[in-house]
């Protein structure tokens, strides 16, 4: 059976000595009393929750998956996952980062996103079902009526009810412009919502009272197009007055995927007929309504991805030092045993350092995002709001689809490790494996999101956010210029800032001329800027690195050995995503369909 150990120390690290996390989010009023010791308790008592409660079940939910009653329309979870699910509100932690106001704890989303990586690592099937219910509170927050937000809001808060997002329909996947979910005022401030929707995560279960379901769905006036969508909350038991729950309302399982992965998690097909609900926002603008929840999901699922990566870089180390397999080719390391531990081997300690640099370098990222997003909703100046939106827009897609792309590499690589046994359901690392897959997938796949960095946050602005981010990166080179030690990391580092100035503009003239280059450059273009985004915190990491080897704390050793593997051995990558994605369209385009 897998385990899993939180890696407090490598979190604390990433929060306080390489991002300063407490002094930045005390520059913002509402987290002025926050201090580093409230933050290392709540994830200490959060590691205890994930790596006691919720990860022996990840097995079992795997195996067990979840049944849909075909007569009742109800969804039985795995053994544990309800009762796990109590004690989760019951310690408050569905409320960790939630306004006070609606009986939130008030924390930054920086530590509720920690908590959640150690929760993905533990068990992403189950953490899906409390994960969606942020995303749905984020957009009522911001959307909702005030009558929304008094029904809705605090019963999110404190997990008595679960939120999804209903986007997705059998013809229609990203191109969400195709819906025909349809919306027909009553006439007394509600909709009856018809139509059917799929791939609906935590659509049905039995783990919560209700469930709000956030729907887009078109008016009988809609334009066609995106332009013509709606947002409705849809509740599945419908509220009364008084804040009790009344009758069932119209929207219903009507079936199960069998999947891959994530056999824990309810994805479901999701029927309406006449169901009652209330429009979020403005008629035909639920889709800038619904991208609160969108953009937050794509930050979680990168999460999910880091949450992978570490724990099958975790089990895959403990047995690679447990293993013994044949002799060092150097000569006998372990002349106790009848062979080495295969750790020994060059290229299994090639898979780890890729797992770790790859969980390593996507916390880093993960956690700046986030305290990027609580300046962008909450810091005083507008200046900085502004700033730390256009970051976190500009990160959001290589969030999800550079982590997701990595962790896809390194559960494969740390099942590798395992060799026969990787196989084997009850070591875990198929489970990790299949699980990871879905995360490049959902939430627009990992080539809309390259066609959206690309696209829309580069070549939309003719370069500023990139240019901004650039701008940080020269500054660091610049501060390092004198530092010998530091010169293997920000040499390579400003070389490949200057390369991506050049490689977008060319990549940008040629987009002027056919569109389609664009889409042909995309997905390379966004593996080039990941790995520069990835070097610029590695470069970081490992400065403070060298300033505290003399400590004689091992942990900075290995912070430094696997920066020097990172930009040794993957960075390198970029050279050959630059080549191919100038090598253009032709190539992609001349055959013939009729051809394929």
């Amino acid at each position: 059976m897998p385990s899993y150990t939180p890696p407090l120390r490598d979190m604390q690290f990433v929060m306080h000595e390489l991002l300063g996390a407490v002094d930045e989010l005390k520059q913002i009023p509402k987290y002025a009393d926050l201090d580093a010791d409230t933050v290392n308790a709540v994830l200490e008592e959060g590691g205890k929750f994930a790596s006691k409660v919720i990860a022996p079940l990840n097995l079992v939910g795997d195996v067990q998956g979840c049944v849909l009653n075909k007569e009742t329309h109800e969804v039985k979870t795995p053994d544990g996952f309800k009762e796990a699910y109590k004690q989760y509100t019951e310690n408050g932690w569905s409320g960790l980062s939630a306004d006070p106001e609606y009986g939130g704890q008030g924390m930054p989303q920086l530590v509720n996103q920690a908590i959640y990586e150690m929760m993905n690592s533990a068990n992403q099937a189950w953490t899906m079902y409390p994960g969606l219910s942020h995303g749905a509170h984020a957009c009522l927050e911001v959307h909702g009526t005030p009558e929304q937000k008094a029904m809705y809001l605090p019963k999110l808060t404190s997990g008595e009810w679960t939120g999804t997002m209903c986007l997705t329909e059998p013809h229609c996947g990203t191109d969400l412009g195709l819906l025909r979910t349809k919306a027909e005022p009553v006439g007394d401030g509600t909709y009856k919502i018809t139509g059917a929707k799929i791939f609906i995560s935590a659509g049905e279960h039995d783990m919560a009272d209700n469930i709000v379901h956030l729907v887009l769905a078109r008016l009988p006036d809609a334009p066609a197009g995106s332009k013509g969508i709606s947002l409705f909350a849809v509740p599945k038991f419908l509220v009364n007055a008084d804040g009790s729950l009344g009758k069932r309302n119209g929207i219903y399982c009507g079936g199960l995927e069998h999947k891959m992965g994530i056999h824990g998690n309810a994805t479901c097909q999701m029927v309406l007929e006449d169901a009652v609900g209330t429009l979020v926002g403005q008629p035909h603008r639920g889709l800038p309504a619904m991208f609160v929840m969108m953009n937050g999901a794509r930050l979680g699922v990168g999460n999910q991805s880091l949450g992978l990566t570490q724990v099958a870089y975790e089990n895959a180390v403990n047995y690679a030092k447990d293993r013994v397999q044949m002799r060092a080719l150097s000569g006998p390391k372990r002349t106790d045993l009848p062979a080495d531990p295969i750790i020994v081997h060059p290229d299994v300690r090639k898979m780890l350092l890729i797992a770790r640099a790859y969980a390593e370098g996507a916390r880093a990222l993960v956690y700046y995002t986030a305290i990027e997003l609580d300046k962008e909703h909450n810091h005083p100046d507008e200046a900085v709001r502004k700033e730390a939106a256009d970051t976190v827009a500009l990160l959001t897609p290589i969030v999800k689809a550079f982590i997701t792309d990595n962790a896809w590499e390194a559960t494969r690589h740390c099942q590798q490790v395992f060799g026969g046994h990787g196989f084997i359901h009850e070591w875990g690392m198929e489970q990790f494996v299949r699980d990871a897959r879905i995360n490049m997938i959902y939430e627009g796949t990992n080539t809309v999101q390259s066609l959206d960095l690309l696209g829309r946050k580069v070549l939309g602005d003719a370069g500023a956010k990139l240019t901004a981010f650039g701008k940080k990166i020269s500054r660091f080179v610049k501060e390092n210029a004198d530092n010998e030690a530091m010169q293997e990391f920000t040499k390579p580092l400003a070389d490949l800032g200057q390369k991506v100035q050049a490689f977008t503009m060319e990549i940008g003239m040629k987009g002027m001329q056919n569109p389609d280059e664009v889409g042909a450059a995309a997905v390379d273009y966004l593996r080039v800027v990941g790995h520069m985004v990835y070097a610029y915190f590695f470069a970081r990491m490992a400065k403070i690195a060298l300033e505290k080897q003399g400590s004689g704390d091992k942990f900075y050793a290995a912070k430094l050995a696997t920066a020097r593997f990172y930009f040794a051995k993957l960075l390198p990558e970029v050279e050959t995503a630059m080549i191919t994605a100038k090598a253009g369209l032709k190539p992609l385009m001349e055959m013939e369909e009729a051809l394929f």
